[in-house]
């Protein structure tokens, strides 16, 4: 399959990761790479990331004219899961040195100029490796100005065949109020009809969204739910226009990466067909390393996540405290994020003490061991445009519970109460601390009273397929219906 694609990102694993932005552009590529695409990736050259690690050496270098002066831009390369990473560093302008994100008004200039940049490291490519992009996949606001300088390229014979492609994986940030930047770095006027009715000229997501060929979101639900307003936030208007246009594709998984039959961290290794045997070991170890009681009966609820109101955490604290208060059960969790959210799960860990654990920080390897030792696995967000953590918790045996929103509605299937033994987790609807103490009641009795059930549950859970082949498959469908837009 002859189709080049280049992602532009402002993260990507390993390398430099935030959010699940990371994740799809440090796996997504090589998915398409097994289908048969060029797929590569070019993002900032970080000043935390490790060369020496990541075997990064230098490509090439060129000057970049700009309003101001020549800027010297510095590309090097590396070789990461069969895809070529691109990553470029820049004086005197670009300031990625200490972190991916800082604060907004700095933000704006450096990742405009990153897009500005990208395009004329594809040239360079173009000039030395005679490789070009047939797609530009840029993601987020970071980057949503590449398909408006697409456009004002569109009469170049070269350019004019680029098509390009958005991906939103999160509509509550945009990159908003960005025109005296625009001015400043002689960025022309936005004059597409869709922004100026709509008095979003100076808007970097809404921006990406009227220029660019195709527009995509990580779920088939979340393309649905930003539709309107409660979920657009302030763009809805802007995404019916470009419907024709918009798909909805769900994230994958690295199931080589996530897998309980050959993951180092774990105490026990399993897969399907032994969990029923192995997968307690995990439990019990978790149980002895956060201090609490070691006991199989016992049901515990697991929680990796960023502590913040968007997963729901303002719902779900309340709703714990009620029940570590009525019934035997543990609980841990591993995260960290808004100030006040953090002082109150910290205070449920006083409150519980041998009942609760709380690891207010990240750590990979304790990640894994809570997706594979918890029997519940809980995410109550408010919205998620679509979510990893329910898919590894399932492939690792912990059933989700969680809010029927965006991805997770597309990933859990609510449990029947047996009806006709359905169900791979516990979903709720209602945006309550009460919708998520009464799903885990039932959650809970289900566990102590229906232990075969619960098993078959589990084995459902972990016999759904989340590696990203599906998806490619259908980001390659996108791909080729863009570049038919763009070359008409």
């Amino acid at each position: 399959m002859d189709l080049n694609v280049l992602f532009v990102s402002a993260e990507a694993a390993p390398f430099a990761k935030v959010g699940g932005l990371a994740d799809v552009v440090g796996s997504l590529p090589a998915a398409l790479r097994r289908l048969g695409v060029d797929a590569r990736v070019i993002l900032p050259h970080y000043g935390f990331i490790n060369n020496d690690a990541f075997h990064i050496a230098p490509l090439f270098d060129f000057e970049f004219p700009r309003k101001t002066g020549v800027t010297d831009v510095l590309v090097s390369k590396t070789e990461h899961d069969g895809v070529p990473v691109y990553f470029v560093r820049a004086w005197p302008f670009f300031g990625f040195e200490s972190s991916v994100y800082s604060q907004w008004n700095w933000d704006v200039p450096r990742f405009t100029f990153f897009s500005q940049v990208a395009m004329a490291v594809a040239w360079e490519l173009r000039q030395r490796e005679g490789w070009f992009p047939d797609v530009f996949h840029v993601n987020d606001w970071h980057t949503g100005l590449l398909p408006f300088l697409l456009d004002l390229s569109k009469p170049s014979p070269v350019w004019g065949q680029a098509a390009s492609v958005i991906s939103i994986h999160n509509m509550a940030y945009q990159g908003e109020y960005v025109g005296g930047w625009m001015w400043e770095l002689a960025i022309p006027g936005r004059d597409h009809p869709l922004l100026v009715t709509r008095g979003l000229t100076d808007n970097m997501l809404a921006m990406g969204i009227a220029y660019a060929d195709k527009v995509s979101t990580v779920s088939p639900r979340y393309a649905v739910e930003i539709q309107y307003p409660y979920m657009g936030y302030g763009l809805d208007g802007l995404i019916r226009a470009r419907l024709d246009d918009l798909v909805g594709i769900l994230n994958g998984l690295d199931v080589e990466l996530w897998n309980p039959q050959t993951d180092r961290m774990l105490a026990s290794n399993f897969d399907a067909e032994t969990f029923a045997t192995q997968r307690a070991a995990n439990k019990r170890q978790l149980q002895a390393d956060a201090g609490l009681e070691v006991r199989d009966d016992i049901p515990l609820i697991g929680v990796v996540s960023r502590i913040v109101r968007q997963k729901g955490f303002d719902m779900a604290l309340p709703a714990l405290a009620r029940l570590l208060a009525e019934q035997d059960v543990q609980f841990v969790l591993l995260g960290t994020g808004e100030a006040d959210l953090d002082y109150l799960v910290w205070r449920l860990g006083k409150e519980f003490p041998g009942k609760v654990q709380v690891y207010q920080s990240f750590n990979a390897a304790l990640a894994q061991r809570i997706y594979a030792g918890s029997d519940i696995f809980l995410m109550p967000s408010h919205f998620e445009p679509c979510g990893i953590g329910q898919m590894i918790a399932m492939r690792y045996g912990a059933l989700p519970l969680v809010r029927e929103t965006g991805g997770l509605a597309d990933t859990v299937q609510n449990y029947d109460n047996g009806a006709a033994d359905e169900g791979t987790g516990f979903v709720f609807s209602w945006e309550t601390s009460e919708a998520i103490y009464g799903t885990l009641q039932w959650a809970l009795e289900t566990y102590r009273t229906k232990p075969e059930a619960w098993q078959r549950m589990q084995r459902r859970a972990m016999e759904r397929d989340f590696g990203w082949e599906k998806s490619a498959r259908q980001y390659i469908t996108m791909y080729q219906q863009a570049i038919q837009r763009r070359r008409g």
